[in-house]
């Protein structure tokens, strides 16, 4: 592809992306727990449990459970504690078995 000084876009790596979508997802992970627990403390409408781990699920869960620590919100629920961890090793997992079925 052409230069992207010349106007055109440039020929992007995949794994850009990818690395794009990981990090944008995070950080909503943990903007979504910064917004929750101001909800909490002044007993607002809150953001359902489901959407945390649905989030989670999405890639989020590095940032999910560093939102939890850094807003010291949700700690004492193991469901999260425990959960998003786990949900975290599983997918790490999951692309290390991909990693190598790619590979092999």
């Amino acid at each position: 592809m052409q230069d992207f000084k010349e106007g055109n876009l440039v020929d992007f790596s995949p794994y850009l992306y990818i690395a794009l979508y990981f990090a944008i997802i995070n950080i909503i992970g943990i903007i979504i727990c910064g917004i929750d627990k101001y909800k909490a403390r002044r007993s607002l409408w809150r953001i359902p449990e489901r959407t945390f781990f649905w989030l989670a699920l999405m890639g989020a869960a590095p940032g999910v459970y560093f939102g939890f620590l850094l807003f010291h919100h949700k700690t004492r629920h193991k469901r999260f504690m425990i959960g998003i961890p786990v949900i975290f090793i599983f997918q790490v997992l999951g692309l290390i078995l991909f990693y190598l079925y790619l590979n092999a």
